[in-house]
């Protein structure tokens, strides 16, 4: 379910934003150190395919959308939570910016509800 601009309130919206942020920041240097150079092309082929799956929305009550939540999937494949959060953040602001898929105030929700917690 992506969350739209306007739906979060400014306090949260922040408290989320900054929350995704430090998670963001930790899977950089965790995935850094654990995923080699030999990793990457593995690691955007993932993000790739659950870009593409989570293209496919479906109309949720209040102005929302759901779809399939690739974070686990991302996980296996990558082996690493860390990654998988780099490669659904990855996704999620993709999303955002060019698609209008869950609003820019939300990023933050949208990473840590879908990205973190899956």
């Amino acid at each position: 379910m992506h969350i739209p601009d306007g739906f979060l309130s400014p306090p949260v919206a922040i408290a989320t934003g900054i929350a995704s942020a430090a998670v963001i920041a930790v899977a950089l240097n965790r995935t850094r150190a654990s995923l080699g150079l030999r990793q990457a092309p593995v690691m955007g082929l993932t993000t790739a395919f659950v870009f593409a799956a989570q293209m496919i929305n479906f109309p949720v009550a209040g102005g929302t959308s759901g779809h399939l939540l690739g974070g686990a999937l991302a996980s296996v494949v990558l082996g690493s939570p860390w990654a998988a959060t780099l490669a659904m953040s990855t996704v999620f602001i993709i999303q955002s910016v060019l698609f209008a898929d869950g609003g820019i105030t939300a990023l933050g929700a949208n990473i840590f509800n879908m990205g973190l917690v899956g």
